[in-house]
């Protein structure tokens, strides 16, 4: 059994999704491992991630939408407001979606769908730079 680690970092602009797939694959490719999974976790609580569509943008453009309806910033029983009005919103979004996300990997490639990404969810209107971790576990 083969145990490999990495982090990195993805700076965001504000608001929307970030494809990280390519990051997280060639960490998996690194690691020489042949069937297992990887387990990725952004090291934040005001961004998630999810695995989405990544041919039409259009399908994470709604995403993002839903979620401004979902999670409307601005609300008055809001308490945690202490970074703004996107502060409180963010973590209720990244409560919602997750931190972290578990893929298997079958003959050295991690088993996504056809049309399937895994992305940064950046729930705050600044621009940041967040952490992801990543571990890779099975048989090389």
């Amino acid at each position: 059994m083969n145990v490999h680690t990495a982090e990195f970092s993805i700076a965001t602009r504000g608001k929307g999704t970030y494809e990280i797939t390519d990051h997280v694959g060639a960490i998996v490719g690194e690691s020489g491992v042949r069937d297992g999974q990887v387990s990725v976790l952004i090291r934040h609580t005001s961004a998630s991630l999810v695995l989405m569509e990544n041919a039409d943008p259009s399908a994470r453009t709604d995403l993002h939408a839903y979620f401004d309806r979902l999670v409307p910033e601005d609300e008055p029983y809001f308490v945690h407001t202490y970074e703004g009005a996107d502060d409180m919103p963010s973590h209720l979004r990244m409560c919602l979606t997750g931190a972290d996300k578990t893929i298997p990997i079958l003959g050295g490639r991690m088993a996504l769908g056809t049309w399937q990404g895994l992305f940064v969810f950046e729930h705050r209107r600044a621009p940041h730079t967040r952490r992801i971790a990543v571990s890779v576990l099975g048989r090389v």
